[in-house]
């Protein structure tokens, strides 16, 4: 396809990743500095050399811990940078940043863009308080309509979606296990990951109802913990160190009731479904091109969700695909969230996925590398939130 796509002149340079803790050990802002500070030695660059800074969410000055640990002004002061160009983003969930990036390079305001997302939600928890008090929210838009029904969390929003969905082509929840187990077993090969212990569909099916159909095996997992990446223009980035990642195509589309949930006209649909179709309309790679996926999965459904919104199988069709595990594990046709993804490694909210993607495609992975791995796809978000990014290697 021709290079009139910005992106394909784009590539992930630099990686850097946090450790990752369950229990509060270390200030979620000094996780998103340590993040950073590896990506850029690992891009071979110095702090002078960035010019461009991207985080998702937008986070104020001063904030160092829960939804968002590390905001652009403290992150560009605490390191030193003299930025020509920062942004950070919402829609395209958090690979925003990484559209952002590209955007900027496009451009012409930067040749490097730091991008992170730093995470603090065991340091200062927000989802363990109660719905039933929602005193720390105050409800507005269509969550004016939720809170009343004590429907505060994505968890209940996403069964919803998943039981109808389920009913409608006849998922199992036995099918669905698949995916927390399978993602247990890579989790057994990842250091950073926080559960590693075998999980049985015994086990699985015995776990605790949070929201219909979904138990705690099914949610991710909230952590401290921190992800950078540099994405950095290629022609440049074939001189530094590490072998350059091709950004192949992005997508972030969003066509349809772009703030809700629940209420699309095209119902069973997400955001997801957008994000799938703008990307793979930007290249001539198809989906029996991809070796490694890495697909948001804040809840097991998600991740099935994705596997139907990017074309790996039929609307209804995730089910037979993930049934028993044997598509998705590292010998798979697809092996899925190879570093236990959120479910297990823990709640690095997106990134961690695009951290893990580039791993494979370097052949850095270790023991839950996959042989020979040339394509990846990322699929983040859910709901009224969805970005796709396919990455290869050059």
């Amino acid at each position: 396809m021709s290079n009139r796509y910005a992106e394909k002149q784009t590539c992930i340079s630099g990686l850097g990743q946090s450790e990752i803790f369950r229990k509060p050990k270390i200030h979620p802002f000094e996780l998103a500095l340590s993040a950073c500070e590896k990506a850029i030695a690992d891009a071979g660059l110095e702090p002078a050399d960035i010019r461009g800074a991207s985080c998702w969410p937008a986070v104020p000055s001063g904030t160092s811990a829960s939804w968002g640990s590390a905001g652009i002004a403290d992150v560009a002061a605490s390191l030193g940078l003299s930025l020509d160009w920062h942004s950070s983003g919402e829609m395209a969930s958090t690979l925003s940043p990484i559209m952002n990036a590209v955007s900027a390079i496009s451009a012409g305001f930067a040749d490097h863009v730091l991008c992170w997302r730093g995470v603090g939600e065991r340091w200062r928890p927000r989802h363990a308080l109660s719905a039933a008090a929602p005193s720390w929210m105050e409800p507005s838009g269509w969550l004016e309509y939720m809170l009343p029904y004590h429907a505060p969390s994505a968890a209940i929003w996403v069964a919803c979606h998943a039981s109808s969905h389920m009913q409608r082509y006849g998922i199992t929840r036995e099918q669905m296990s698949a995916v927390p187990i399978v993602q247990r077993e890579h989790a057994a090969k990842n250091p950073k990951a926080i559960y590693k212990d075998p999980l049985t569909l015994e086990q699985y099916l015995q776990g605790r109802l949070v929201a219909t159909p979904f138990s705690l095996f099914d949610c991710d997992v909230p952590c401290d913990g921190a992800t950078a990446v540099i994405v950095s223009r290629l022609e440049i980035a074939r001189d530094l160190p590490q072998l350059p990642i091709v950004i192949e195509a992005i997508g972030a589309g969003a066509y349809n009731r772009m703030d809700t949930w629940l209420s699309r006209t095209d119902y069973p649909r997400m955001a997801m479904h957008d994000a799938a179709r703008m990307m793979w309309s930007r290249t001539d790679l198809k989906q029996s091109d991809v070796d490694t996926a890495h697909l948001y999965d804040g809840f097991s459904w998600l991740a099935m969700l994705w596997l139907e919104a990017l074309g790996f199988c039929e609307e209804g069709g995730s089910g037979e695909f993930v049934e028993g595990g044997e598509r998705i594990r590292l010998d798979g046709d697809l092996p899925l969230n190879t570093n236990g993804g959120q479910l297990s490694e823990g709640r690095m909210h997106g990134l961690g996925h695009l951290h893990e993607a580039v791993l494979q495609l370097r052949g850095s992975a270790g023991l839950r590398q996959v042989v020979d791995a040339k394509v990846s796809v990322v699929g983040n978000g859910g709901g009224s939130l969805g970005g796709a990014v396919l990455l290869r290697r050059e």
